[in-house]
């Protein structure tokens, strides 16, 4: 059977997650952390790589699955000629250890179930020593150990059956038969497990009031709750870190090189996430994101980084392992990101422009996170005009991205801003005004092609690229500037693919990005298409757009990084958090009356009427 990434449904305790497959298949799983090394890694080879099914003896995909309403707790049913039963998948949020647990409920009838447990540790390279403790199985390799708890009993294969561990059984109405899986560093000793159905109760609980917190009363209240509970389960409690995506490796073309690790925190993201957790009410998390950031880039200006790991790390070194072949024979797979080395101009800006945001947010403020500012816009002062690798990685010569300078303007601008709105004195304002101003300059002289009535790629550049979307978004020119209207109206029709957009198209400078092969539409500069319509007054068009984005989620409401047009897959790494980020801050958008959107469409509708 032909796996698809959308097939797959993710758990959470804050710390780590897993992701479940249709067939009831927990597939990825990373224990003690998020970027820890998988213990079940079968999403990227097979169930040898380590796995844990759980579903009825006949094998197969689902019925239905679905989340509890407001919860991260994930229901998969079957529906059988012998009876009907439902899987109940959930990490209760981390108190010490971390657990899986996972409950067979017998609905109808008597239905045969069966259970094959592959434990591989080190991204399925090592099978552990099992031994039993107490009627459970404890597996330990090196520094990892994981103890399951059965409700069952649970028989070893031996070396020729690839040391599965199996269990069959039948449920009928209203059995319950729990299974829990605790992680525990295998130099302490195992501690109990929870208990499944307190858990169950704690779980559902706990999600239920924080989503209950959101402020979000709008028109698509069931996407933008379910995208803010995934972006939620994606954060690194302990730090407020918010990463990318749960996974590494996820192939941008099934069958492609292009297989990255995403499970580290990007700068680029930060203002993205700031608007959307203070516009739908969630402040803590807001809170937390803004120390996580001060607290990463502290230190040198000029040694800031476009990622940083969970707990602000630095080094990220990449690297490749080969005894896993890639999800559908897409290899290398990945562990790292060498990207962490990359200059990109624009997270000078975007940090600034994040910080910001807090400040008009009403987060609070201390003088040191200033003097922080302050010396970042120094650094980018001297260096706003160099060239750099751009807001998408470009493994290939750095060039003037137009994106780059644009955001390097957005800094100056905040820190401007900031000492007009709030009275700073002793600051040298009129100098940076000054460097804004002349950054603006720049970009209108060398990065707008007056031929085409667009903005370009970078400096010189026959290509495009989406992320020229934020020009408005940023305040950089007004939407209803003509310069900013065309560019809209380019980017749609030089990178649109069915109606939806690439970032950027490879060969329309020589291999812009260094690398072979190719990719899909990507899904977050879709949502900033819907902003950007909205911005420039074609409001209905933007809404159609948004809607059919909405569509492309999977049947759990996640989507990944990209979308292929051609197959109707998802792919990239998953559940992606730019493009949840992206369907939040749209929805948000699209929500407010707009008064430059209602001019333009008012000066639109009296130009049709002559």
């Amino acid at each position: 059977m032909t796996r698809r990434i959308e097939d797959y449904g993710m758990v959470g305790d804050l710390q780590t997650a897993a992701l479940v497959g249709r067939d009831g298949s927990v597939d990825w799983m990373c224990l003690p952390r998020f970027d820890s090394p998988a213990c079940f890694a079968a999403l990227l080879g097979d169930e040898g790589h380590g796995s844990w099914r759980l579903g009825p003896a006949a094998g197969g995909e689902c019925t239905s699955r679905r989340y509890r309403d407001g919860t991260l707790i994930l229901e998969t049913e079957w529906d059988l000629p012998e009876g009907r039963v439902r899987v109940i998948d959930l990490m209760p949020p981390r108190s010490e250890q971390a657990d899986l647990v996972r409950i067979v409920e017998g609905i109808s009838g008597q239905v045969p179930m069966t259970t094959e447990l592959r434990i591989r540790f080190d991204y399925g390279n090592v099978v552990p020593w099992v031994t039993r403790d107490d009627g459970a199985l404890l597996a330990v390799a090196g520094p990892d150990a994981v103890r399951i708890d059965a409700a069952v009993d649970l028989t070893p294969g031996d070396v020729a059956d690839g040391f599965v561990h199996r269990a069959q059984f039948t449920v009928g109405p209203g059995d319950r038969v729990p299974f829990v899986l605790t992680y525990h560093a295998s130099h302490l000793a195992a501690k109990r497990p929870v208990e499944a159905e307190v858990a169950l109760r704690d779980t559902e609980t706990f999600w239920h009031s924080w989503i209950a917190g959101s402020t979000y009363t709008g028109p698509w209240a069931d996407a933008v709750h379910r995208s803010l509970i995934t972006l939620k389960a994606l954060t690194y409690a302990p730090t407020g870190a918010i990463m990318a995506a749960a996974t590494t490796s996820l192939p941008e073309e099934i069958g492609g090189t292009r297989n990255w690790d995403y499970r580290f925190c990007w700068l680029r993201d930060a203002a993205f996430t700031l608007q959307a957790l203070v516009g739908t009410g969630f402040i803590d998390e807001a809170r937390a994101w803004r120390a996580w950031l001060l607290r990463a880039v502290a230190g040198d200006p000029a040694d800031l980084q476009i990622m940083y790991g969970l707990d602000g790390r630095r080094r990220l070194p990449e690297y490749t392992i080969d005894w896993l072949p890639g999800f559908e024979g897409s290899a290398p797979v990945r562990i790292g990101n060498a990207a962490a080395g990359q200059l990109q101009i624009d997270v000078w800006g975007e940090t600034l422009d994040a910080l910001h945001l807090a400040r008009e947010a009403g987060l609070e403020t201390d003088p040191e996170a200033w003097h922080l500012q302050k010396a970042l816009l120094k650094y980018l002062e001297e260096h706003w005009d160099d060239l750099d690798n751009g807001l998408w990685e470009m493994r290939g010569p750095r060039r003037a991205f137009v994106h780059s300078r644009v955001l390097a303007w957005a800094g100056f601008d905040r820190m401007v801003r900031a000492v007009e709105e709030q009275g700073l004195q002793d600051e040298p304002v009129e100098r940076w005004r000054a460097t804004r101003d002349r950054i603006h300059a720049d970009v209108l002289r060398n990065g707008f092609d007056a031929e085409r009535n667009t903005f370009t790629q970078f400096y010189g550049s026959d290509g495009l690229d989406a992320a020229l979307l934020l020009i408005g978004q940023v305040g950089f020119l007004p939407w209803d500037d003509p310069r900013v209207v065309g560019t809209v109206e380019a980017v749609q029709r030089e990178l649109g693919e069915d109606g939806l957009l690439r970032r950027y198209l490879n060969d329309a400078d020589d291999q812009v990005d260094g690398l072979s092969g190719d990719e899909s539409t990507f899904l977050v500069c879709n949502f900033w298409l819907v902003d950007a319509l909205h911005g420039i007054g074609r409001r209905e068009e933007a809404v159609a757009l948004f809607e059919r984005l909405l569509s492309l989620r999977n049947d759990l409401g996640l989507l990944s990084e990209e979308y292929d047009v051609t197959t109707g897959a998802h792919v990239g790494n998953t559940p992606q958090a730019f493009s949840h980020l992206g369907l939040v801050n749209s929805a948000l958008r699209l929500g407010r009356a707009d008064s430059t959107s209602a001019k333009i469409a008012g000066l639109q509708a009296r130009v049709a009427q002559g």
